[in-house]
């Protein structure tokens, strides 16, 4: 006994249960780590770190930021989920200890191959682009690219061990200006989440999207594009879009739906019946088909081996059926468009500006006729199922603050706040949500982005058919942004950047034999 209390007085008495008992006892008595302004400097020093790995031209600097965002993102994450009830992680910390460790040995395992076959990278981001997995957090259902997450994190850190290893301290060639506005964005995006009336949101925004789409962007624009990558990608996107149309059919046939549960009650409930593959949503079915479909109608126009060519059209008009089966317009009308710049370079701009215009007026006068059969009986807003109140709202949401805005990723939870009767909560036009949460500030680097994109990818692209349907897809996407969502939170959108981006600096795929009437201008 004597001896006993000596220990004790000492300090030599150890406490009962191991140091991982301790400490997951500690994780569930005092849940997340990080509270007051930590997770929002947390949000600002991820972005610096990402806009790092976008512009960074020395190899090691960039692996070091990278190597920092891939770290600091998971730990804003876990820190906003910590006490989601739908994943119960602060009740069973071991079980996410334990998953965390799997995770990461099968990204540490991958990484291992891309670093022998790196020509993997960019058909692999490219076949994880569509697929998503529904997962529930803190009260929402959030449709997640899990899939891309991985192969994005296998070939960042690939890329890290390549650069840290490598004795070559190259510079890379110096950045595209949308590359450095893309970097200011984001970094703005970060410092006006500080004000965010849903700070979370704007967290999530960042982790689940922009984060890892960046990383994504700076790992695509290093690869050699060259006509066999190219190539690759190209008919390895078609296949997955012909696959995914086959299961639009079986749809269509059964008259079920895959994912949405409340799409299927609006099918129900019209008369008319919508597909959505393995998307969540139709409109984002149909922007991938009308994306993929330009790509291929830029094979038609330019390619010269008929075998190619009928090949591409027999894929385009199983691509097309799919289209109409999701009853987008705002997909539609992308195409419109991605068909329009094609024949605008592929021929003359003045026929195709009198095919447009006829277009329009033809209608505009089946508006007037049968304005029933458009659901224009319903007044714009029940035409546009409610989203001309949103753009409206968000109008007026602009108007309160103009300068600064609301805070990122705010705008559904403050349009709730002043229309509670609503269940939607996105205005499903890009710059009207930019306006609405980050003000004139931020509506103006999107606007410099843009310009600074399109500039990009449009200048000298005559005569070149790769850069010429990348573009007209980019065109086209921007388009379907302003009719419905996802602009930066669709990875179509850094992929088009990076391959883009990464064309126009190097000029160096193959182009095909030119019509001598292809003399136009793409801006």
């Amino acid at each position: 006994m004597i001896a006993a209390e000596r220990r004790a007085r000492t300090g030599r008495e150890r406490p009962s249960g191991t140091t991982l008992a301790r400490v997951l006892t500690l994780a569930t008595t005092y849940g997340p780590l990080l509270s007051g302004p930590l997770p929002k400097l947390g949000v600002i020093g991820v972005a610096l770190l990402t806009t790092g790995a976008i512009v960074g031209r020395d190899p090691r600097i960039r692996a070091w930021t990278m190597a920092a965002a891939l770290i600091l993102a998971p730990a804003l994450l876990l820190d906003a989920v910590w006490n989601s009830p739908q994943l119960h992680i602060h009740q069973h910390p071991l079980h996410a200890i334990v998953g965390g460790i799997v995770a990461v040995l099968a990204v540490v395992a991958f990484a291992v191959v891309l670093s022998r076959w790196p020509r993997l990278v960019a058909p692999l981001c490219v076949a994880a682009l569509p697929f998503r997995i529904p997962i529930s957090a803190s009260g929402h259902t959030y449709s997640l690219l899990v899939p891309l997450y991985f192969v994005v994190a296998a070939a960042s850190l690939s890329s890290i061990f390549t650069a840290l290893r490598s004795a070559d301290r190259t510079q890379r060639p110096a950045r595209h200006i949308f590359e450095w506005l893309l970097g200011g964005y984001l970094i703005l995006y970060a410092i006006q989440a500080w004000y965010s009336v849903d700070f979370f949101n704007a967290l999530r925004t960042m982790v689940f999207f922009y984060v890892p789409f960046a990383l994504m962007l700076a790992l695509l624009r290093d690869q050699k594009w060259d006509r066999e990558l190219l190539l690759r990608c190209l008919w390895l996107t078609a296949g997955l879009a012909v696959l995914f149309s086959f299961v639009a059919f079986a749809e269509e046939a059964t008259h079920s739906v895959f994912l949405n549960s409340k799409l299927a009650e609006n099918n129900n409930i019209h008369t008319y019946f919508t597909v959505n593959s393995v998307f969540f949503d139709p409109n984002i079915f149909g922007r991938y088909l009308a994306l993929v479909m330009i790509v291929l109608l830029a094979v038609v126009l330019f390619e010269r081996r008929p075998r190619i060519q009928i090949a591409a059209a027999a894929t385009l008009a199983v691509l097309w059926t799919a289209l109409v089966m999701t009853i987008s317009r705002s997909s539609l009308l992308a195409l419109l468009l991605g068909m329009a710049v094609l024949a605008a370079i592929r021929w003359r701009v003045k026929p195709v500006l009198v095919l447009g215009a006829v277009v329009l007026v033809i209608g505009a006068v089946a508006l007037a006729v049968r304005p029933n059969t458009f659901g224009l009986n319903q007044g714009l807003n029940g035409a546009s199922g409610g989203r001309a109140g949103l753009v409206s709202g968000g109008i007026h949401m602009f108007g309160d603050r103009p300068v600064w805005g609301y805070g990122s990723g705010s705008f559904g939870t403050e349009f709730k706040h002043k229309h509670p009767v609503t269940s939607l909560d996105q205005s499903h036009t890009i710059p009207i949500t930019i306006a609405a949460e980050q003000g004139l500030i931020g509506l103006a680097l999107y606007a410099a982005l843009v310009l600074a994109a399109l500039l990009t990818l449009f200048r000298g692209i005559r005569g070149d058919p790769w850069r010429t349907a990348i573009a007209a897809a980019f065109l086209a996407l921007l388009l379907h942004t302003m009719l419905y969502a996802g602009f930066l939170e669709d990875p179509l959108t850094w992929t088009l950047l990076a391959i883009g981006g990464a064309l126009a600096a190097t000029r160096t795929t193959e182009t095909a034999p030119q019509d001598k009437r292809t003399t136009v201008a793409a801006v």
